[in-house]
């Protein structure tokens, strides 16, 4: 069942898993997963865009076989996030946007997840926004740090005024984040409660995001959240859960 609230995406970090068991038919093709997953959750995440620049004709496809209210939120490519760290970015931003803005509405935030050993500086960061925001004016970024630096309140500062949304992320002990929002686009990723991309999440972790996301929903903000503990395939069942919880509270 599709969530009916018109600023609430909820679905997994991919959908080319083995999910057998708990999604997919034992039949269905491989090619056939994302028509199926888009049956079941309105937006996934693009974790390959992390790792190759996709195709325009893949990005066809992908609009061709998913309904108009299904949307995709990539992860920007890792040439500009973890080898060039934000600087001499122009080339590949411009190769890996000029994809992604083929698909007009249905694009979501574009995830910009950086490595843990990534430390802020204000004129690194600053001068990559304004890239962003020069280029891209009305593209979402959601920005996924994982150095405690980026966290301080002049780091939030520089985000709510260059319109970027600082990721919430849950990945237990593995890593810091935060949950003050910076826009008004919330980005959740849940990594696994205990094991990163493993462990699944209990009812009381479930239930204290759906309160948090009714809030935001009443707030007006956009609200997307991306479970990625795909491993087991519990990022199925906890998505199905929250939007459970959704629903009751």
């Amino acid at each position: 069942m599709i969530e009916s609230h018109p600023n609430l995406y909820i679905g997994t970090s991919g959908w080319s898993y083995r999910w057998q068991e708990v999604l997919y038919p034992a039949d269905l093709k491989s090619a056939d997963r994302l028509s199926y997953y888009a049956t079941q959750f309105n937006a996934t995440e693009i974790n390959s865009s992390f790792y190759h620049f996709t195709m325009a004709k893949t990005i066809e496809k992908w609009l061709a076989t998913t309904p108009s209210y299904f949307k995709f939120a990539p992860k920007l490519h890792q040439e500009i996030t973890h080898k060039l760290k934000f600087t001499d970015i122009d080339e590949p931003l411009e190769k890996f946007m000029s994809r992604y803005l083929l698909m007009g509405e249905r694009l979501g935030p574009v995830l910009v997840q950086i490595a843990g050993s990534f430390r802020y500086d204000r004129l690194v960061a600053e001068a990559f926004y304004r890239t962003l925001r020069e280029k891209y004016t009305d593209t979402a970024f959601a920005l996924e740090a994982r150095h405690v630096s980026w966290f301080t309140e002049e780091s939030l500062d520089l985000m709510r005024e260059y319109d970027i949304t600082a990721v919430m992320a849950s990945a237990g002990k593995r890593f810091p984040g935060t949950e003050v929002s910076t826009t008004d686009t919330i980005y959740l990723r849940l990594h696994g409660d205990e094991k990163m991309y493993t462990s699944s999440y209990s009812d009381e972790k479930l239930e204290r995001y759906a309160f948090m996301i009714k809030d935001w929903l009443e707030d007006e903000k956009q609200v997307w959240i991306f479970f990625n503990n795909t491993v087991l395939g519990n990022a199925v069942t906890d998505a199905q859960r929250l939007k459970q919880f959704i629903q009751q509270v």
